[in-house]
């Protein structure tokens, strides 16, 4: 037997290709062999960016006596956690289950034909010998323990995917308001954020809480937001240098990250706070979204298209790229911008990270601006000349849906063309090679697609992004391929004996022993809430017949699902986001005018908030522009809210008004 890996289209499986384990991909062809050799399966699921992934290689799959170990008693299976978050989600299940906690690796033993009978995760290798010895042991001795185990573990998935219970009740600004106030009540006042360490950022829930305030005008929920965004941007989970957020903080001020960065974080906290920017125009807001795009385009491109992450290690060691010294500031600046840099930037001689190294902060802006720019570039071109993170090159369709909508909405709150731009060349590139046989695939790697086949948050997060396009535009084609989407998400991944719920998976796709329906918005939101947020939109910018059909999905969605919103808030910031829009109509801005450069659509496009529909061109050219003209000879505005609309308005001031917003 020999390792399967060097071919897979995942990076992190590419990185175990020389190990002398005898890895497989998940295939059925691994699971017969497994059958064949009437041994267990040993499942090892993780991804590119994770370090504890990388010491438990280093540790146990490198090492020739722990791959013998393997390879004589299991079939052993390498996933990545991004590439196939189906099987991802069903083992997670099963290991908080067995063991009460979550995380990767994700170590679990199974069946031949896929049932879990053990899960934990990260093992040092004495304790993940002796596991395999008694796993090992158990299989030959014990095998009817085995199977009444996993028979056990088997059952109790199948009845936790019932999912939540029927019957929500109706979205209103009431049920908005009490997630909001169940919401607030768990925010950290004093560092920003919401519940204890470690600290994820929050991104979905400012969204969620940024329309709430756009449609309230609420002071206090304003306050959470910019007390949330501050604290990160402030803090060392931030790149002072390069921008771009990192995956999350080990304490409670936001200090010291987990430094792999992903690119799903940073898409979804560009938008963030690109709307806080376009709504407030806060001097952090617009710095930190400008510079978290520049570091889309730079760091994580793949030529039109955005890589996965950035690996929290360099050569094996946890941050050793962005940690500093007050020694290391000065070798690279001289002693007196050393020593003003130490203080500007928090590196004390204690240091705040491992071996009296620090994170960098930037807790004020310093009075000095071009200083900061100056000593700050110094920096960076000082740190490039370290040993740089591993970067996971693969990419994932649904990712990229995030990009492709934040980069668009980016380029109006920041007023920058060339990410709008950016974000058209994504959604070309990606539709090119993703779409086969005109069925979406989830991951490439090079310009050529993987055997995973998307899931519903692949075919939502790039609707959205690209009905973004369409209205930014005015390109057909963008709808045109959105509404594909829609239409392959409700032909594939609705449950026909619940309506308004959704499953992850698609009705042709590998069945697993449980089918995966996760409503909860997590790391990123739920292919519910966003198929959800597409749906709400999409009905607005098409034809009547396939309108009605999408009006009806999206009011199905919300309902079946508002039990998140009133008993999870925290965990419901996504759906938040969508059930504000919903109780805004959503709010419709169409504005008849003649070409691109219309100043009162410009001026639309800044004031709408967030989760609008907003489109410009001419009468008839957009199911929303129907026999609605300019009016006098001047561009006019047309003002909805759900099916009732204000009279047309040519003036800036007027359509702020009816906006409830100012100019």
């Amino acid at each position: 037997m020999a390792n399967r890996l060097g071919e897979a289209t995942s990076p992190y499986l590419r990185q175990h290709a020389d190990n002398p384990v005898h890895w497989w991909e998940w295939t059925p062809e691994a699971l017969a062999e497994a059958a064949h050799r009437d041994v267990p399966i040993l499942l090892s699921i993780g991804y590119a960016a994770c370090h504890w992934c990388h010491v438990m290689a280093h540790e146990s799959f490198e090492d020739d006596e722990v791959a013998a170990v393997m390879n004589a008693g299991f079939v052993c299976i390498k996933v990545d956690r991004e590439e196939r978050p189906d099987l991802d989600a069903v083992y997670m299940n099963a290991t908080v289950a067995l063991t009460g906690q979550g995380g990767w690796p994700m170590t679990c033993f199974l069946t031949p034909d896929g049932r879990p009978f053990f899960c934990g995760t990260y093992y040092p290798k004495p304790q993940f010998l002796q596991l395999l010895s008694a796993v090992e042991d158990t299989w030959q001795g014990r095998r009817d323990e085995v199977e009444q185990a996993s028979d056990h573990i088997t059952g109790e998935l199948r009845r936790m995917a019932g999912g939540l219970p029927d019957g929500g009740v109706e979205v209103s600004a009431e049920l908005c308001e009490h997630a909001v106030a169940m919401v607030l009540r768990e925010e950290d006042t004093a560092r920003g954020g919401f519940g204890g360490a470690p600290k994820f950022p929050p991104s979905a829930l400012l969204e969620g809480l940024l329309r709430n305030y756009e449609r309230t005008g609420s002071d206090e929920v304003l306050a959470a937001v910019a007390r949330t965004g501050s604290a990160m941007a402030r803090g060392g989970i931030y790149d002072q240098l390069a921008g771009g957020f990192a995956r999350y903080s080990v304490d409670n001020d936001w200090v010291v990250p987990h430094f792999e960065k992903m690119l799903y974080d940073n898409a979804l906290l560009l938008r963030a706070y690109a709307h806080w920017a376009r709504r407030t125009g806060d001097p952090l807001a617009v710095r930190v979204a400008g510079q978290t795009a520049d570091f889309l385009l730079r760091d994580l491109s793949a030529g039109d298209m955005f890589i996965s992450s950035l690996d929290a290690d360099a050569d094996g060691v946890e941050g050793s790229t962005y940690v500093w010294t007050p020694d290391r500031l000065r070798d690279v600046l001289g002693d007196d911008d050393g020593r003003w840099a130490a203080e500007v930037f928090e590196v004390t001689a204690g240091g705040t990270f491992e071996h009296g190294s620090s994170v960098l902060q930037l807790l004020s802006d310093p009075g000095d601006p071009e200083r900061l720019r100056r000593v700050s570039a110094a920096l960076l071109t000082a740190r490039a000349e370290r040993i740089q993170p591993g970067r996971d090159d693969k990419v994932i369709a649904a990712w990229n849906g995030l990009a492709i909508t934040a980069l668009g909405e980016a380029s109006v709150a920041l007023d920058r063309p060339d990410l709008l731009e950016a974000a058209i060349r994504c959604a070309r590139a990606l539709l090119d090679v993703h779409l086969v046989n005109g069925r979406l695939r989830r991951a490439s790697l090079g310009g050529r697609v993987g055997d995973s086949v998307a899931i519903l948050e692949d075919h939502a997060t790039l609707a959205t992004g690209l009905l973004t396009l369409h209205q930014l535009t005015g390109a057909a084609e963008w709808v045109t391929a959105a509404t594909a989407l829609l239409d392959t998400a409700l032909a594939h991944f609705t449950d026909p004996d619940r309506p308004g719920r959704w499953f992850d998976t698609a009705d042709d796709a590998e069945q697993l022993m449980v089918r995966p329906a996760d409503p909860i918005d997590g790391a990123t939101p739920s292919g519910a809430s966003t198929i959800a947020e597409a749906l709400l939109t999409a009905a607005h910018l098409v034809d009547v017949d396939r309108a009605s059909t999408y009006a009806a999905a999206a009011a199905e969605t919300l309902l079946a699902h508002t039990p998140v919103l009133a008993r999870a808030a925290r965990s419901a910031g996504h759906w938040l986001a969508v059930a504000e829009t919903a109780v805004r109509g959503p709010l419709q801005i169409a504005v008849a005018c003649e070409g691109s450069d219309s100043a009162l659509l410009a001026q639309a496009r800044r004031l709408a908030p967030g989760g609008a529909v907003v489109v410009g061109g001419e009468v008839d050219s957009s199911p929303l522009l129907l026999r609605r003209d300019r009016v006098d000879g001047a561009d006019a505005a047309y003002v909805c809210r759900g099916t009732v609309c204000d009279l047309p308005v040519t003036d800036v001031g007027d359509l702020a008004a009816a906006l409830n917003t100012s100019v």
